[in-house]
């Protein structure tokens, strides 16, 4: 019997990751994310699992992001009984990560049905924040570089850098090697080790989302610091939204060194987000992934007012500045920032700093590409504060890190297949691999089956 890869997300758009692999009588879901973005992505997650969830033997998650990992709280609820696979870094941040995913949606729903501002008369959450406990004791967490069987099926997971426990896949199936990258780091991440170079595979998965460009050349934290000392020295407030997990350790490292070598003027800076204050512990654990010592990681953390409970919360908004706000979410899509953007996101003297990726269909993407009125809770919010885009601060390797990180590979793969990018992204990293290194590269469609085999 072949071996068979569905690709049941992430093949238009940068979210939704999900491939089904099915061998020797075993069916093993890689990842199990949230579409997120635009209304007709985000209206996949409400449609049933295309599998039956009962069906999946395991499933095997390349790192803790929700477009990785948020919509496994629903596959428990809705019938998957197996373990899911992780390294020990993704496992620990999905107990922060899923709960907090629940709990948002818990108060969203809630805040829609007391205020009418849903067109559904009863709208309800995708899940809870029991549901995403309930998947939490699923989870089965391995170390790096050691081999995992199910079933028939054997899976490594190798370092990608990116975040704390990001693994890239190398996975063994009806005797096919094929290669995940899941979200590929960059080597000159500043907090992140490099992703570990390409080893033989006959079938390649790769990321794209920076597939049509690079990143920026400019220094990030000459470009942070340059914001901050113009916004702060007419008393605004510079609001950065960030992943929880990942982005907010980088913003803060960048802003220790900054303040350590006297580049900004000393001023309130404030990480309201619990999940990246718990995060933090976590990413103190395990030193191995990261490239901070012990003493720089904790004068890191201390440069910041550490912001848990709601009502800190609603006092940042009351404050003004100067001051600097690390919050999530990094898309504008959710959490305490949005709150803080209705709050300064109409006055000029304060700022808006968009650290990542927006994803097409955010707020974030409609701010990047020159909007100036955002929908927050219902009611419109004019922005008049200044919009910087710092895209060098990216955690994902842009289209020329990803050819040369594909450079390594002792030979070229059989195939490659390029999801986790916006078509013209996706497209365009086709393009350059076929011209560079003269491999097979292909866009694959939604729901499409390749037969692993035939890709020889």
């Amino acid at each position: 019997m072949s071996a068979t890869l569905t690709f049941l997300g992430a093949t238009d758009t940068v979210t939704g990751s999900r491939y089904l692999i099915e061998a020797d009588g075993t069916r093993l879901l890689v990842d199990c994310g949230l579409f997120q973005g635009y209304k007709l992505l985000r209206e996949r997650n409400r449609r049933p699992f295309p599998v039956e969830p009962a069906s999946i033997d395991a499933v095997v998650v390349t790192h803790a992001h929700l477009d990785h990992t948020g919509y496994l709280p629903a596959l428990v609820r809705d019938g998957f009984r197996g373990r899911i696979h992780s390294t020990h870094g993704t496992a620990e941040l999905s107990t922060l990560v899923l709960p907090d995913a629940g709990r948002l949606q818990e108060e969203e729903a809630s805040h829609h049905r007391r205020h009418g501002t849903s067109r559904h008369d009863a709208p309800q959450p995708l899940y809870t924040e029991e549901d995403a406990h309930l998947a939490l004791e699923h989870f089965a967490p391995h170390p790096f570089d050691e081999d995992v069987s199910i079933g028939g099926i054997r899976v490594r997971f190798v370092p990608a850098g990116h975040i704390l426990g990001a693994a890239q896949l190398q996975i063994t199936a009806d005797a096919r090697r094929v290669h995940f990258t899941g979200d590929l780091g960059r080597v000159d991440d500043p907090l992140m080790r490099p992703p570990r170079p390409l080893e033989t595979t006959d079938v390649l998965v790769s990321e794209s989302t920076y597939g049509d460009r690079r990143h920026p050349g400019e220094d990030p934290t000459a470009a942070l610091g340059r914001i901050v000392r113009d916004v702060t020295g007419r008393g605004g407030v510079v609001i950065l939204p960030a992943f929880a997990i990942g982005r907010a350790e980088t913003l803060l490292l960048h802003l220790s060194r900054l303040g350590e070598s006297g580049a900004i003027p000393e001023v309130p800076i404030f990480l309201n987000s619990p999940m990246a204050v718990d995060g933090s512990e976590i990413y103190a654990r395990h030193p191995e992934e990261h490239r901070l010592p012990p003493d720089q990681f904790r004068a890191m953390y201390r440069l910041a007012t550490l912001v848990r409970t709601v009502d800190e919360s609603k006092l940042l908004n009351l404050r003004g500045g100067p001051a600097v706000i690390i919050s999530a979410s990094g898309m504008l899509e959710g959490g305490r920032v949005l709150h803080h953007i209705a709050a300064y996101g109409s006055d000029p003297a304060n700022a808006i700093v968009l650290t990542g990726f927006q994803a097409g269909g955010t707020r974030g993407r409609a701010l990047e590409q020159g909007e100036r009125t955002l929908r927050i809770y219902g009611r419109d919010v004019p922005i008049r504060a200044q919009v910087h885009v710092l895209e060098m601060l990216s955690a994902h390797a842009d289209a020329g890190q990803i050819v040369d990180w594909m450079r390594t590979a002792p030979q070229p793969p059989h195939a490659v297949y390029l999801t986790h990018g916006e078509p013209p992204a996706s497209d365009a990293l086709r393009i350059r691999i076929r011209r560079e290194l003269g491999w097979t590269a292909r866009v694959p469609e939604l729901a499409q089956t390749v037969d692993l085999s035939a890709s020889l």
